[in-house]
């Protein structure tokens, strides 16, 4: 399955942006989907996952409560809504998917088959 990351770009703090990964080449609603991000100098972190079924969630504890994730299967597409963004959250951020994971907190340990390319987001102070 091919994956790719949109809506990106640049937002001061405390404002919003909802990134979008689409899939093509695969039914998408056997996969579970997971958002990580990677800022310059830092490894990458796993950010939030969802399901196949979108019934489970998962959150990083330092988006939690900010980020929602969900998915729109009849539209092979899972979006992330990122809310109250802070300079920290500034990151290329990645989607990635994978039909092994049921629970999408193991996305976290289990390296995931597929990957977008990754969009840049730049929160500004």
């Amino acid at each position: 399955v091919a994956l790719v990351e949109s809506g990106g770009g640049s937002v001061q703090a405390g404002g919003s942006l909802r990134l979008s990964c689409a899939a093509s080449g695969r039914t998408f609603n056997t996969y579970a989907v997971g958002w990580f991000r990677q800022a310059p100098g830092k490894e990458r972190e796993f950010v939030s996952a969802i399901s196949w079924s979108g019934g489970s969630l998962y959150y990083a504890d330092s988006v939690k409560g900010r980020f929602t994730i969900s998915r729109d299967d009849a539209k092979n597409t899972v979006y992330l809504h990122m809310s109250s963004l802070k300079p920290e959250d500034t990151a290329v951020y990645y989607c990635a998917a994978d039909e092994r994971i049921t629970f999408p907190q193991a996305m976290g340990v289990i390296p995931p088959d597929y990957w977008g390319q990754g969009t840049q987001v730049i929160v500004s102070s």
